[in-house]
C-alpha cells in the first residue's frame, strides 16, 4: 500500500510503495509523478518513492517559483539525508536527476528523454517567449487546449493534459524558461557523460528526443540505448523494453 506524505521542509507530497533499495523518480515539466505508476508496478523489489515537485500534481503552489538550479540543489539535499538511491528522471525531470547526480552520491542515474539540445523543448520553447504573466493568464490555457487535442491520437497526451490541470503556471514559465537556457548551451550530454556513477540514457526513437541530440549523446560517449517505435513518454509506449533496459544497468550496481 502506498504512503503519502506531504514534506514541508522541502515544499512536496511524497508517495512511497514497495520494499527494498530506493529506486526515486523524477518527473517532466507539467508533469506528475502519477504518469510513473504503470511502470513502477512493473519494477517488485524496490521501494518506490514518487515525490510530485512544489508546483506540480498533489503539491501546492503557494511559494514563489523554484528555479531548477535551487530545485536541484533542494532534491540533493533531501536524498543525500538517506542511503543512495537511484534516480530515474523524465524529460526535465532527466535534467534534474543529472543535476542532482552532480550534486550527492546516487547508486545509478537515468535519464529518460531529458533535454540535450534545443530541438528537445517541445513544450519549454512556446511557454518561454510568453511574459510570466501573459503565460499565466492566457498562454498555459491555449497549451492545455492543444495538448487536449493531440490526446485524441496520442494517448500519453491524455494523461499529460490532466496532468497540466494541476500545474502551476508560473513555475511551469519558470521552469520551461530555465529550460531552453539550459538546451541551448548543449552542455547536458557532457555533463551527464561525466557523473561519477552507472548512468544509462534512455530514447524514444523516433518521435522521442531529437536527431541531433542522439547524436549528441554518440559524440560525447553516452551510454544511451534507443527504444522503438516510441515518443517522449517511451516508457509508456514501450513499457517491456523499459524495463529491460533499466534491468540491464541495475545489474552492474
Amino acid at each position: 500500500m502506498a504512503t503519502v506524505r506531504f514534506d514541508s521542509e522541502h515544499q512536496m507530497t511524497v508517495r512511497r510503495f514497495g520494499s527494498g533499495p530506493e529506486i526515486v523518480w523524477i518527473h517532466g515539466l507539467g508533469e506528475s509523478s502519477v504518469s510513473f505508476d504503470p511502470i513502477a508496478k512493473m519494477l517488485p523489489g524496490f521501494t518506490h518513492v514518487l515525490p510530485d515537485l512544489p508546483g506540480y500534481g498533489r503539491s501546492p503552489w503557494g511559494y514563489a517559483p523554484m528555479g531548477l538550479d535551487a530545485q536541484a540543489a533542494r532534491l540533493a539535499t533531501w536524498l543525500g539525508e538517506r542511503p543512495p538511491s537511484i534516480v530515474i528522471g523524465h524529460s526535465m525531470g532527466g535534467v534534474l536527476a543529472t543535476m542532482i547526480a552532480e550534486r550527492t552520491r546516487v547508486r545509478a542515474c537515468i535519464d529518460v528523454e531529458g533535454n540535450i539540445c534545443g530541438a528537445d523543448c517541445s513544450f519549454s520553447g512556446p511557454a518561454s517567449v510568453f511574459t510570466a504573466d501573459d503565460f499565466a493568464n492566457h498562454g498555459f490555457r491555449a497549451m492545455r487546449d492543444d495538448i487536449y487535442r493531440m490526446g485524441v491520437d496520442e494517448t500519453p497526451l491524455r494523461g499529460y493534459h490532466a496532468a497540466l490541470c494541476f500545474a502551476s503556471p508560473a513555475v511551469f514559465h519558470r521552469h520551461a524558461t530555465d529550460l531552453v537556457a539550459m538546451s541551448d548551451r548543449e552542455d547536458l550530454a557532457p555533463r551527464f557523460a561525466a557523473l561519477n556513477c552507472p548512468s544509462l540514457y534512455i530514447a524514444g526513437v523516433p518521435n522521442g528526443v531529437s536527431a541531433k541530440s542522439r547524436l549528441m549523446l554518440e559524440r560525447h560517449s553516452v551510454r544511451w540505448i534507443g527504444i522503438e517505435p516510441a515518443g517522449h513518454w517511451v516508457y509508456l509506449d514501450q513499457p517491456e523494453k523499459f524495463i529491460a533496459a533499466v534491468r540491464e544497468l541495475f545489474d552492474e550496481i
